[in-house]
């Protein structure tokens, strides 16, 4: 196991999120949450990244995450890239920050994987949005994490780039890690998740495999929301 909920329940002030969340995130295992929005899913992330503390519950780590901070990476809404440096300058601010020691050479070979190579030396402030995304993804896999928390890693990627983020995914799942990935198009990217859950009502509706989660009548609504 590299990350559980047991229990959670989540309140923002006064206003309940979900209650009584319980799941496992395990080796190998590509993890879809679904749901509509304001369900909760990147509340429920950023629990997983240690960015929130539980109301009710507790969130717990396998002893390979415990004390390895580089072995969680989080992938989410905001970029937090500097636009003033250049694509190689933030990968390796941030990598030295997680307390890495990448070299110009790691980083280039992952600007490779995200089709930016070229655009290595040039400031982020030029990038467009799905240029900006995919830096943002090179930042995260040169951590090579075990456990990877990707909420919506899609939006702004043109087909090419969401391809390359399959092939990331399924690399990431190859090599024992724990993929958690928040989508906007469940039925496009379900054929890569080993399990889903499915935050609806203000708790957990569904978890389970893709096979069990295609039979609901409500897969279709609930998948197509972010």
């Amino acid at each position: 196991m590299y990350a559980a909920l047991h229990a959670v329940t989540q309140f923002y002030g006064s206003r309940l999120v979900f209650k009584g969340v319980s799941l496992r995130v395990e080796p190998g295992q590509v993890l879809l949450l679904a749901g509509p929005n304001g369900a909760g899913k990147s509340t429920l992330m950023r629990l997983l990244a240690g960015l929130l503390l539980p109301t009710q519950g507790t969130v717990s780590f396998g002893e390979a995450l415990q004390h390895n901070r580089q072995a969680l990476a989080y992938l989410g809404h905001q970029s937090f890239l500097y636009p003033e440096l250049t694509a190689l300058e933030n990968l390796h601010f941030w990598n030295a920050w997680e307390g890495g020691k990448a070299t110009r050479s790691m980083c280039e070979a992952v600007l490779e994987r995200v089709n930016l190579l070229p655009f290595a030396d040039e400031k982020v402030k030029g990038f467009s949005r799905g240029m900006a995304q995919r830096l943002t993804l090179a930042r995260v896999l040169l951590q090579n994490p075990l456990l990877l928390l990707l909420d919506e890693p899609a939006s702004g990627l043109d087909t090419q780039s969401s391809t390359m983020l399959h092939a990331e995914i399924a690399a990431a799942k190859q090599r024992g890690a724990a993929v958690v990935w928040i989508s906007h198009h469940i039925a496009h990217d379900i054929a890569l998740a080993d399990a889903v859950a499915l935050l609806e009502h203000k708790r957990l509706a569904f978890y389970g495999t893709p096979a069990e989660f295609a039979t609901r009548s409500t897969a279709e609504p609930a998948g197509g929301a972010a």
